[in-house]
């Protein structure tokens, strides 16, 4: 799949670098993002930064609102739809994991938007349950934004990086 992607993008650079965002949207949704792995954005980000057919500060930035976007689509989910969550037979079979999540998002709170961020088996799963336990809005966007341009830095080290260590001067 990423040839195909990659095959397309060679051909339409212009209009390739909206995957950017497109990919960091779809690995931070919820319900989307346990199937989407953030190697994929990575990828495309390295070989436009490698080809020279995006900036590579303007992918980072495209990411981080990407990503941004995508958490608040699941923390609105989750204060949407609540503890009725529980309920759900998805939960139900993931329970442990759920568990985990929401444990960890009582117990640190903003540090868990943090965290989150960072740990990509739970990345979608942090801001749907920050919004059924009810964070208050604005601190959430806030941190939220926080994190997400932290991260975005990070995939500006990774890139830089890897191209450092596989394309030397």
């Amino acid at each position: 799949m990423i040839d195909s992607v990659l095959a397309w993008a060679g051909e339409h650079h212009e209009q390739a670098v909206w995957l950017v965002p497109l990919l960091a949207f779809m690995e931070t949704c919820v319900g989307v993002g346990l199937f989407v792995p953030s190697l994929m954005l990575v990828i495309v980000t390295s070989v436009f930064y490698a080809n020279d057919w995006a900036n590579l500060w303007v992918m980072a930035t495209m990411a981080m609102i990407g990503s941004s976007l995508g958490d608040h689509v699941g923390y609105y989910a989750g204060r949407a739809i609540g503890h009725r969550v529980h309920g759900w037979r998805i939960i139900q079979r993931n329970a442990e994991r759920w568990e985990r999540t929401e444990t960890m998002v009582r117990r640190y709170g903003v540090w868990a938007i943090f965290i989150g961020r960072f740990i990509p088996a739970i990345r979608s799963l942090v801001p749907a349950m920050m919004g059924v336990t009810e964070f208050e809005r604005a601190r959430y966007t806030l941190f939220d934004v926080a994190a997400c341009s932290l991260w975005a830095l990070g995939l500006v080290a990774i890139v830089k990086g890897a191209h450092t260590l596989f394309l030397p001067s």
